[in-house]
């Protein structure tokens, strides 16, 4: 079966066990609960231990192992449902891929409760080692946030960069704190008694009032005066550290599909080239425990996108950002080779300067060529499937929800506002007709009946981009025997010049319809999708097959 059920829990696992050979015997495609909405993997497990992980071990096992050999036969991914869509879960919680969000509801994000500024924050620890500053604070109802500001030479940078990058992976279903962007006067931060300086190599010392002044010059301030900082909410729960985007963490029961094989975690790289997320490693990444009567279960964040949008978090983006991988043998050979006469095409591309934005362009740009800072596991095992099914929330943003979005960055420059969501428009469009030219772009599907008419409704998305296609649609009906898993054909094929084509008389348990976009009545077309009903109690779609099981 090409898509798994992920009803995997402690207790399913011994039972698993017990009854391996019967499911083998009476294997079923579709489970009467089909297709799960949920992924009940937050049942109650003791607390995992805390771990931290090395970024240079991160970086080295990444760059040379944990990659698909080639050739490798790569598995669809594990923790999908029928209809291949990811259910929601303790890494997972469906939004734009489920329903519609309105402009407000986009730029609200995740935000809920914004840090008080109508009394001055105390400064409960700082660092002040590094290029860019940091504060923990505490306002004044008790409520705990992690203040980010801009690189000295680049005002709202950083800040403006990942409170607007932060509100798209909300959107997209992504668990991420809440970010709130604030302008303050320097004045409003205060060094509580018991406060604590971290200086360089882990020396610690009681931070002084002057502490936090001094540090505060390092800020670049607006025109007004205030200080634009990013101050993001203490997550609930006890830390545990960073998850990898490889292999299972053994240590929570919950966690039952290799992380590598995870959709919403291959999907992430359609995300990331979209807004340049290139530091979408590990290290940016935190598992929380959240307790549950006596014990608890773990929850799944990404975090830190200060580095998106052509920010580098502390800096510009480098030029290599998004383009090439700190460690790539050929690149580096090739320069050696000619002694540094051949040199990087993207050394070359032109970036314009708008207050507010790094390097960001949409010219350059190939999402097939897009890379992070180095090798990840997850996205180099996206199959065309997993890339659809991001590929199609992506689609899903549209130009006012963009601008919406972009608006949150509260950028003094309204030219660089314009450029940055022509830049994701464009960037946008790029990605979509790529990753929409390698499979088959029908979605949507849902049963309606009309007086009577009974048809199988769906979507084109390829036509949102080209609505002037002209296209039909080939497809052929077949029962379905949900036990064997065999089809039999009930009548010849048929085509349809509409997004709906008509069910048949005969009506057994389960349904399927094999069906194959048509461009200008040619006998070729895209590959095929095959859609599964059951018809009672009631008709639904409850299964879809992109990948190799909607081949003939």
């Amino acid at each position: 079966m090409e898509l798994t059920h992920p009803r995997i829990t402690p207790l399913v696992l011994l039972l698993g066990c017990l009854t391996a050979v019967t499911l083998s015997i009476h294997a079923q495609k579709f489970l009467p609960d089909d297709p799960l909405r949920v992924d009940a993997d937050d049942l109650p497990i003791p607390r995992p231990e805390s771990r931290s992980l090395s970024q240079i071990m991160d970086l080295l096992e990444n760059s040379f192992s944990n990659r698909p050999a080639r050739g490798e036969d790569i598995l669809p991914a594990q923790n999908v449902n029928t209809l291949g869509e990811v259910p929601d879960s303790s890494w997972f919680q469906n939004r734009l891929g489920r329903r519609s969000m309105s402009p407000a509801e986009l730029a609200r994000g995740p935000n809920r409760q914004a840090p008080d500024v109508s009394r001055p924050w105390q400064v409960v620890s700082g660092k002040s080692e590094g290029i860019t500053p940091g504060f923990t604070i505490r306002d004044s109802s008790g409520e705990v946030y992690f203040l980010k500001f801009d690189p000295q030479e680049h005002p709202q940078l950083a800040t403006s960069a990942e409170a607007i990058s932060t509100r798209f992976f909300h959107a997209f279903g992504y668990h991420v704190p809440e970010n709130h962007l604030v302008r303050i006067s320097p004045g409003n931060l205060l060094a509580d008694s018991d406060s604590v300086l971290r200086e360089g190599r882990g020396k610690k010392r009681v931070m002084l009032q002057a502490d936090v002044e001094r540090i505060l010059r390092l800020v670049p301030r607006l025109p007004d005066g205030k200080i634009q900082v990013l101050a993001s909410r203490l997550l609930p729960g006890r830390p545990l550290g960073p998850f990898e985007y490889f292999g299972i963490r053994s240590d929570d029961a919950n966690d039952v599909f290799r992380h590598e094989n995870r959709r919403e975690l291959r999907g992430l790289r359609i995300f990331g080239a979209w807004l340049n997320h290139d530091d979408s490693r590990s290290i940016n990444t935190l598992d929380m425990y959240l307790p549950r009567g006596e014990q608890g279960y773990v929850k799944h964040h990404l975090l830190d996108f200060g580095s998106c949008l052509g920010s580098g978090s502390v800096e510009m983006q480098s030029l290599r950002g998004g383009n090439e991988y700190l460690l790539e043998r050929t690149p580096m050979l090739k320069a050696a080779v000619t002694l540094g006469i051949w040199d990087r095409p993207w050394r070359r591309v032109h970036y314009p300067e708008h207050p507010g934005v790094g390097r960001f362009e949409a010219e350059y740009f190939q999402p097939q060529n897009w890379k992070p800072e180095y090798p990840n596991p997850a996205f180099e095992r996206m199959l065309p499937e997993d890339a659809f099914w991001a590929v199609r929330i992506l689609m899903r943003l549209n130009e006012e929800s963009i601008r919406a979005v972009v608006r949150t960055g509260q950028l003094v420059d309204a030219q660089s506002e314009e450029y940055l969501v022509r830049t994701l428009l464009e960037r946008r469009r790029k990605i979509v007709r790529h990753y929409l030219a390698g499979i088959n772009p029908l979605d949507g599907f849902r049963v309606r009946d009309r007086n009577g008419s009974v048809d199988l409704e769906f979507s084109d998305l390829s036509l949102q981009e080209s609505p002037k296609r002209n296209r039909t649609y080939r497809y052929q009906w077949s029962s379905f025997d949900n036990g064997s898993q065999q089809s039999e054909s009930l009548g010849p094929a048929a085509s349809s010049a509409s997004l709906s084509i008509p069910l048949p008389r005969a009506r057994p348990q389960f349904l399927k319809v094999r069906i194959r976009p048509v461009e200008n009545q040619e006998a070729g077309g895209s590959h095929p999708v095959c859609v599964y009903l059951r018809t009672q109690p009631a008709m639904a779609v409850v299964g879809i097959d992109r990948g190799k099981g909607a081949e003939p």
